[in-house]
């Protein structure tokens, strides 16, 4: 009985004992759970919290992108707005420059037949401001040594050199084509007269005054300037006094300089005083005594009132005051004084 007894407790402690280490382990399992649930769950909140941060930046940079991309519609909006209006005006202008030319194309230009002809002188070669005009028109054409070239050394080279080389000179070939380009202009109805000077004066072609439509006159003026050889001193008031007696209504004056020699007796007057050279047998002169030469001459010489002056100076080298003095004489008579690129014409 008491084996019995004894029996029943201690099953009753093994399965007893057995329960409460179920409970224990059961408690332990859940507890280790609850901390991993714990742990996962601050995990997780950490990462929510990186992700609103990162939501609230990129939140940002679109509010910052929204307010660029507004800004640049407006700039867009503004040049699409400024383009238009430049598209107007230039559709307006084209309106204006088409109606222009269709006036200029329905302007009949006059054309001029040229009795010296010169292929290598064309209409583009007329010079603003430069017109050959008058009823009887007289040109001048400076003959002297210093017509050959326009540096001072070769002036001098070729002033020893033969009579084609003088010729030849750069500076005497484009006097020619200047002649030629006046001759070539001068009106229909008007006459011409062209007389060369040096220290003598000439009368180029036949003497007295040539129709502007008389080729075969003109063409002869030509052919004696070619045949002419520039050489000596130059000498204004003798071309001047030769051409006063054709009494021109308008004068062109081809010429480099201020003259260097005249025909009055300049020992005799005070303003000479101190320019032997011009009375007795220097080579040379002062730029000086040049100038007081040339008033003296236009005073003497000058063609009288009303007659209009054109001089078309060639510079030297060593004649600082010629484009001073040429102009102040021109410009008194409502003339004009050019000294034109070297390419002209």
């Amino acid at each position: 009985m008491s084996c019995g007894l004894g029996a029943i407790i201690l099953v009753f402690m093994l399965v007893k004992y057995n329960v409460d280490t179920t409970a224990l382990q059961s408690e332990l399992l859940h507890h280790e759970q609850e901390e991993k649930l714990q742990k996962e769950l601050a995990e997780l909140k950490a990462r929510e919290g990186s992700l609103r941060s990162e939501i609230s930046k990129l939140n940002l940079t679109t509010r910052t992108a929204e307010q660029a991309i507004g800004a640049t519609s407006s700039n867009l909006a503004q040049v699409q707005n400024k383009l238009s209006s430049k598209e107007s005006e230039a559709i307006e202008q084209r309106k204006k420059l088409r109606a222009f030319q269709e006036k200029i194309n329905s302007i009949e230009v006059a054309k001029t037949s040229d009795v010296i002809e010169d292929p290598k002188i064309g209409e583009e070669n007329y010079l603003i401001g430069l017109r050959v005009e008058g009823r009887k028109i007289g040109i001048l054409v400076d003959a002297s040594a210093s017509m050959t070239d326009e540096i001072l050394l070769d002036v001098i080279r070729r002033k020893n050199s033969s009579n084609k080389s003088k010729r030849a000179g750069p500076k005497w070939q484009r006097t020619k084509r200047i002649l030629r380009w006046l001759l070539a202009r001068v009106p229909s109805g008007s006459s011409v007269e062209v007389i060369a000077y040096n220290d003598q004066a000439r009368v180029l072609g036949a003497k007295g005054w040539k129709p502007s439509r008389d080729s075969n006159a003109l063409g002869q003026v030509i052919r004696d300037l070619d045949a002419l050889v520039p050489e000596g001193p130059t000498n204004l008031q003798i071309g001047l006094e030769a051409l006063a007696r054709a009494r021109p209504s308008s004068i062109y004056v081809i010429t480099d300089g201020l003259p260097t020699d005249g025909d009055s007796n300049y020992k005799s007057l005070n303003p000479f005083a101190a320019c032997s050279a011009l009375w007795g047998k220097s080579n040379t002169i002062s730029g000086e005594c040049r100038l007081k030469l040339f008033q003296h001459t236009i005073k003497t010489a000058g063609p009288s009132a009303g007659v209009r002056v054109n001089v078309i100076l060639l510079p030297i080298e060593g004649d600082p005051a010629a484009s001073t003095a040429y102009w102040s004489w021109s410009s008194t008579t409502g003339g004009l004084l050019i000294s034109p690129a070297g390419s002209w014409p």
